[in-house]
């Protein structure tokens, strides 16, 4: 890889992309190396890269070919209106879990004057500090919780970054409902979950997924329902009545989960799918 003094960020972007043998990762590890966003670097381009900026990309680019995912080489991943921390103490922000946020979002909007919001098993904080940054600042509150110490640490360097509407925003550990204050229990408008649902030893987990992402936030029993039979088990105890649940399932797991909601005695169970046609989220009504 060229670094030596004088070297342009045009240079080293064209080295970059062929070292990686992707030229869309090469412009995020250099854009985030530079500091610069897309329109920025592309001003740049002509301009000498400086020395720490050239070794960080360096190093940047020998974890990438280690296997590392981009995300957590970058340190950071666009989740809807947020920029939020990633690393491997969390899983990676992904575009279907941004259609559960937008659910949860629009039940959230129809509950006036106030509205209280769980994120159970928050991760990242990525549902549900952007349910904070895009409600109302007046009437929500809205709690993340996650049994992962790790996790919350995450969740919270990101919460710092939501600015005034953070804070709205409360952060539990615990397993599940444990996390609560008992006074929650019957008034809160909407829970929502991504938890973890692959089946121990699925094969089509992806390598580089199962040997990075966090195994405590994917795999999820023999049949990948354990933790959603525990959310369904609990989750009346807590929602006020006509009160909604929205989880994030996998592909193949809506009539299953359907399932589970109802022998929980949910209501109004719905499976929606994402953009790819796939069963990917579940809707239910205590």
């Amino acid at each position: 890889m060229t670094s030596d003094a004088g070297t342009t960020w045009r240079e080293l972007l064209a080295d970059t992309a062929v070292l990686l043998g992707n030229a869309q990762d090469a412009r995020f590890v250099c854009e985030h190396a530079a500091g610069l966003d897309a329109v920025e670097f592309a001003a740049a381009l002509g301009e000498t890269v400086a020395q720490r900026m050239g070794v960080h990309v360096r190093d940047m680019v020998q974890r990438r070919l280690a296997g590392e995912p981009l995300q957590y080489v970058l340190g950071r991943w666009a989740f809807r209106h947020l920029d939020l921390l990633v690393d491997a103490r969390v899983l990676i922000p992904r575009p279907e879990t941004e259609l559960v946020a937008q659910v949860a979002l629009d039940a959230a909007r129809t509950v006036q004057p106030t509205r209280v919001v769980v994120d159970l098993g928050t991760g990242s904080g990525a549902i549900g500090l952007s349910l904070a940054h895009e409600l109302p600042l007046t009437g929500t509150t809205v709690w993340l919780t996650d049994v992962s110490g790790d996790a919350l640490n995450v969740a919270r360097a990101n919460l710092a970054g939501i600015g005034r509407n953070g804070a709205n925003v409360r952060v539990v550990q615990g397993d599940w409902f444990a996390a609560l204050p008992d006074e929650l229990r019957g008034t809160v408008d909407v829970m929502v979950a991504n938890p973890p649902y692959v089946a121990e030893g699925d094969g089509e987990v992806e390598d580089v997924v199962a040997q990075h992402e966090p195994h405590i936030a994917l795999f999820s029993g023999n049949d990948g329902l354990h933790a959603i039979r525990a959310i369904a088990a609990g989750v009346r105890d807590w929602l006020r009545p006509g009160g909604v649940l929205i989880l994030e399932i996998g592909h193949q797991q809506g009539a299953a989960v359907r399932d589970v909601l109802v022998a929980h005695g949910l209501s109004n169970v719905q499976i929606r799918r994402d953009l790819a046609g796939r069963d990917r989220i579940a809707i239910a009504t205590a």
